[in-house]
């Protein structure tokens, strides 16, 4: 089989990319790399399977060029940052948006059979009522979230008027190796472990009693692979369906790294939830998704990479 992982450079992306690529499929990174890293797909380049193609979601007939006689599409490729939808929200349209509709006309002019869209819990913004089911009506806070609903409103009309068959995976938190720490947008996760392993006091936005499902990303990738597996299509909710307050995510890496720094406290960010707790019911139904890791077991394979991996 031949794939496409659109940001298939970067942290999510690159995971699929090397799983993909194991299985032994032909496995096309199409990536700008603004956001994702060389050193991310180094190890998976020159080879036999897999091939890089520099190119922008805004390209449409770069999509074209590099879609022809592909199966599935991954589609990665996003800004994936709250604070910076909310500071400049015509770029994110741009490339969230825009984007992805390039990535479906490319996909249905290619004649791709299925595109997995990464969408996100964010759309559920802070409705009280937990867990947050797919059917629930949606609160956006952020022009992030506009983006991903309307993404995911594209991808449903691609699968009614096109033929082209759309799985929009709904992530909740995802951690794991290969997030950059050194981003402001980068997850409270893997800015914990960084400042506890550089000796650095720990940046918490709010009064770190909101909570968060927290997802290890190899199920994030199980998840995927599943869905493109599977002959279902419409939205899924992808997480743990368990949640845990900052608070006790600091206290917890502080004991699993062995090292305890302060904790401050700033002031929460335009745009951020208060509180996150997946039901991923619809996702065990429809392909078998369950979770393998729990979050201290992601935790430690996560503390272990950035210890080979100082940052």
């Amino acid at each position: 089989m031949k794939y496409i992982v659109t940001g298939g450079a970067g942290f999510i992306g690159s995971h699929i990319t090397e799983e993909l690529i194991r299985d032994r499929h032909e496995v096309v990174i199409y990536d700008n790399l603004l956001s994702g890293k060389p050193e991310n797909i180094s190890h998976l380049l020159p080879g036999e399977n897999a091939a890089f193609i520099p190119g922008s979601v805004l390209d449409l007939p770069g999509l074209k060029q590099a879609f022809q006689g592909a199966d599935c599409i991954f589609h990665e490729a996003a800004i994936v940052s709250v604070p910076r939808s909310v500071a400049d929200p015509a770029e994110t349209h741009d490339v969230n948006l825009s984007g992805t509709l390039n990535v479906l006309l490319a996909a249905r002019d290619c004649g791709v059979k299925k595109v997995i869209f990464a969408s996100s819990a964010a759309l559920y913004g802070n409705n009280p009522v937990l867990p947050k089911q797919e059917s629930m009506t949606p609160d956006l806070l952020s022009p992030y979230a506009v983006s991903k609903l309307a993404g995911e409103y594209y991808c449903s009309v691609f699968s009614r008027l096109y033929g082209v068959r759309c799985t929009a995976l709904r992530y909740f938190n995802v951690f794991g190796p290969r997030q950059d720490p050194s981003s402001p947008y980068s997850g409270v996760i893997t800015k914990i472990i960084t400042s506890c392993l550089g000796h650095h006091p720990i940046v918490i936005y709010g009064d770190g009693r909101q909570t968060r499902d927290f997802v290890y990303v190899r199920d994030v990738v199980r998840a995927n692979l599943q869905a493109m597996k599977s002959d279902q299509d419409g939205v899924y909710n992808i997480a743990c369906g368990l949640r845990i307050d900052l608070n006790e995510l600091a206290s917890t890496i502080m004991e699993l790294t062995g090292i305890t720094v302060p904790v401050v406290f700033e002031s929460p960010r335009p745009g951020d939830v208060r509180d996150s707790l997946a039901d991923i019911t619809r996702a065990k139904e429809a392909f078998g998704y369950s979770p393998e890791y729990t979050l201290r077991s992601g935790l430690e394979e996560t503390i272990g990479w950035f210890k080979l991996h100082p940052r």
